[in-house]
């Protein structure tokens, strides 16, 4: 017997598309990364219009093309410790040793380097009833839609 609530169409709202732009913390372009103890990663927010809306304790994950230089970066992941000013953030990775510097404008680079949120990081409270809604979990991402 075939389910009958799997078969035929679906209304749109009930699978919207995923808009990104509804979402924060965003992805951001990195402009500059200077290396360090610390490692301070400068966001461009002209790429996307959005402001720098990490917070302190969100996971992030680094996108490296090779054209811009420190390769040893790429697809690390590491936490926001710090967050200097509204382009700015500090990341708890240790750049000191057998890291390349960053390339800020090569030669050639489609694809720009990009900061992007993790997620749940599943620290935190977690909703124990239905009475509380809100998001406990640090590093969750919140829908800002406008629906």
């Amino acid at each position: 017997m075939t389910n009958p609530i799997l078969n035929g169409p679906q209304a749109p709202e009930s699978n919207p598309p995923i808009e990104p732009q509804y979402f924060q913390p965003n992805q951001f372009v990195i402009s500059n990364i200077q290396r360090g103890i610390v490692t301070t990663v400068t966001l461009d927010q002209t790429f996307y219009g959005a402001k720098n809306n990490f917070v302190v304790g969100q996971l992030v994950r680094f996108i490296i093309p090779e054209t811009y230089g420190i390769r040893q970066l790429n697809e690390q992941l590491g936490y926001v410790i710090g967050i200097p000013s509204e382009n700015q953030v500090n990341v708890n990775i240790n750049t000191t040793i057998n890291y390349d510097n960053f390339v800020a404008s090569p030669s050639y680079g489609p694809t720009p380097p990009q900061l992007l949120p993790v997620g749940d990081v599943n620290t935190g409270r977690i909703n124990t009833d239905r009475s509380r809604n809100g998001t406990y979990i640090e590093g969750s991402f919140i829908n800002i839609s406008p629906r």
